[in-house]
């Protein structure tokens, strides 16, 4: 375990407590040392809710005022359970339009969204695909499996990517 990891884990607890109370979810939790000082950053997400009749998720993204609500409670509780001997800078965001995708949970939450791709080796000759995602195909029973693929369009070609070999995903802003 790295230094800190524990601190991590700790946060990340008392995190959760609060995002659920929220209907929130934590995405991460960061405690590193930048130039101005200790920063604590923690990323929630607004759970997958129903999906829509095209399969994609009909939920909202998370909003200025819940940032601002789970910062207010997640300090309150950090003062009194979490010990730290430096100060630090709390901050709460959201995952972002141009999220990570973790997982094939993760592809499959965002059907239809454009994202890129990277993988450690070529897929249909190429190490880097972006296109919107079409799905994913077996081996994806549970949302952290790595046996399956996430289906890819782009234009006319389907691309059918192993997620063992995704190095690095994330949706792409669309205007």
């Amino acid at each position: 375990m790295k230094p800190g990891e524990g601190r991590v884990a700790q946060v990340w607890a008392i995190a959760e407590r609060v995002a659920r109370d929220f209907g929130l979810d934590v995405f991460d939790v960061q405690l590193r040392r930048e130039s101005a000082g200790w920063l604590l950053r923690i990323v929630i997400d607004r759970p997958p809710s129903a999906t829509g009749e095209n399969g994609n998720a009909t939920g909202e993204s998370v909003t200025l005022d819940d940032c601002q609500r789970v910062s207010t409670d997640v300090n309150v509780v950090l003062d009194v359970e979490f010990d730290f001997e430096h100060p630090y800078t709390l901050e709460v965001s959201s995952p972002g339009l141009d999220r990570p995708l973790r997982h094939l949970g993760d592809c499959r939450r965002f059907r239809g969204r454009l994202a890129r791709f990277v993988m450690s080796e070529a897929v249909d000759g190429q190490q880097f695909i972006c296109g919107r995602i079409a799905g994913v195909e077996p081996g994806d029973e549970e949302p952290q499996d790595s046996r399956g693929r996430v289906v890819v369009n782009v234009g006319r070609r389907v691309h059918r990517i192993p997620w063992a070999l995704v190095t690095k995903a994330r949706l792409e802003v669309e205007l």
